[in-house]
């Protein structure tokens, strides 16, 4: 599932849930001066044939959304966006929720492995790197290795198999973590470029998620960004460069005081999210629906 490593010096903290489920705490500090080269790019598998570059889905800043990862799903929100497990949720699933007109975003991990996965075979021995802090099973990927991206090219044919609209690809800011890899900025450019073109070559919407720091040289390649607790550690005026272009950003917040409103504080939040105009929920860090909070 879904986790956000924030690194601040001189002390780290985060916030640990179920597997890697839903957030993370703490303050992110200043990353590594982006370098703007770029790695030998690795072979990968052809697209699949059949997706012209003018059909994928694109949202805009209007697309209201619910996240749910994990628990029985909850299909009766009236918004116009899920976003679900590309793996635990099935076709059928994703077609009934066509048919009550909403878009379906499949999330899935291409910056760790997890064991639990029934792909995580096929990653090869010098692939995974160091232990996600907090999450069990869960390893940080060499995101310049041809078998990851075999690996991620056939999770996004599952995903256009299975009739979603759009990916969400998690971890792929592994540079800016502990990742004993020896990844770098240029390195995490060149993996999440290649990711938002394979996936438009299926016709597949894709995301952005967190990855603070390459916002705005990622923005072009990326329809829309899902971001975890930026009202929370006051990072979300950088989601301006994809409100500008017109572009949703999807904001979720865990913080307890969010949940209770305790001193008017969601209510603080969600003013500040509807002025900036970006898609804000409050959500249980395990993403299972036990509770939700929309600012919409």
């Amino acid at each position: 599932m879904t986790c956000i490593f924030r690194w601040a010096m001189p002390c780290i903290a985060m916030t640990m849930a179920t597997a890697c489920g839903g957030g993370g705490a703490g303050d992110d500090a200043a990353a590594a001066p982006i370098v703007s080269a770029s790695p030998t790019p690795q072979p990968s598998p052809s697209p699949t044939a059949g997706a012209s570059a003018a059909t994928w889905w694109r949202p805009d800043r209007a697309t209201s959304w619910q996240w749910q990862l994990s628990g029985p799903l909850n299909t009766g929100y009236a918004v116009a966006a899920y976003d679900i497990d590309l793996f635990d949720t099935n076709a059928a699933t994703i077609a009934d929720l066509h048919r009550q007109g909403r878009k379906v975003i499949c999330y899935f991990s291409a910056g760790s492995s997890e064991d639990w996965r029934p792909d995580d075979g096929q990653f090869a021995s010098g692939d995974r790197g160091r232990a996600l802090d907090g999450w069990a099973g869960e390893r940080w990927l060499r995101i310049d290795s041809a078998s990851v991206r075999k690996v991620m090219t056939a999770r996004l044919d599952l995903a256009r198999s299975k009739g979603c609209d759009a990916v969400e690809p998690d971890n792929v800011d592994g540079y800016a973590n502990d990742n004993g890899l020896g990844l770098t900025a240029a390195m995490q450019l060149d993996y999440n470029r290649f990711l938002a073109t394979q996936a438009h070559a299926r016709g597949l919407a894709i995301g952005l998620k967190n990855d603070l720091d390459q916002l705005a040289v990622l923005q072009p390649a990326f329809d829309f960004a899902v971001n975890e607790q930026c009202h929370e550690y006051a990072e979300c005026a950088g989601y301006s460069v994809f409100l500008d272009a017109g572009k949703p950003v999807f904001v979720a917040e865990y913080a307890q005081r969010y949940r209770n409103d305790s001193g008017g504080a969601r209510d603080a939040l969600c003013a500040a999210s509807r002025n900036q105009g970006v898609r804000t929920l409050v959500l249980a860090v395990k993403l299972d629906d036990s509770y939700r909070f929309s600012c919409d």
